[in-house]
């Protein structure tokens, strides 16, 4: 499946970026102030890092929801480590919580299903390869 995804440059911010994605239009990309932007947005590791903690809590109430188990939310903290990110290595630490499941044994389980969604297995097993190119303003991209 193609998806398009078309970031614009926000007009009187320094880095602020408009995301247009299937008819959501307020979403929005910024630069912490310590970096030179506003901080008036997420910045795109946040993307990347909220992606995979809400993916992994999707998988899992799907998963709980086929199986008619008690599960009556998740809670999903992912804490970042990037010191080593300009050395190749980059961090992501997700602690989960299951509300309503009290059996060890289903929390386990829902766990190792989140280690089965698609975001997690794409930073994980998936080779991503990524074109750029740059195109006329006058021409579609």
């Amino acid at each position: 499946m193609k998806k398009t995804i078309e970031v614009v440059s926000e007009r009187n911010h320094i880095y602020r970026q408009r995301v247009e994605l299937d008819g959501f239009d307020d979403l929005f990309v910024d630069v912490p102030e310590a970096y030179g932007g506003e901080g008036t947005a997420p910045d795109p590791h946040d993307y990347f890092d909220l992606s995979l903690g809400a993916c992994k809590a999707i998988t899992s109430q799907m998963y709980a929801r086929r199986k008619k188990w008690p599960l009556t939310g998740i809670s999903v903290t992912v804490n970042r480590d990037d010191s080593q990110e300009r050395h190749g290595t980059y961090r992501l630490d997700v602690a989960m919580i299951f509300h309503g499941i009290d059996d060890t044994e289903q929390r386990a389980r829902l766990e190792e299903i989140s280690h089965k969604c698609p975001i997690h297995r794409l930073m994980t097993t998936s080779t991503v390869e990524v074109t750029t190119r740059t195109v006329d303003s006058n021409a579609e991209a």
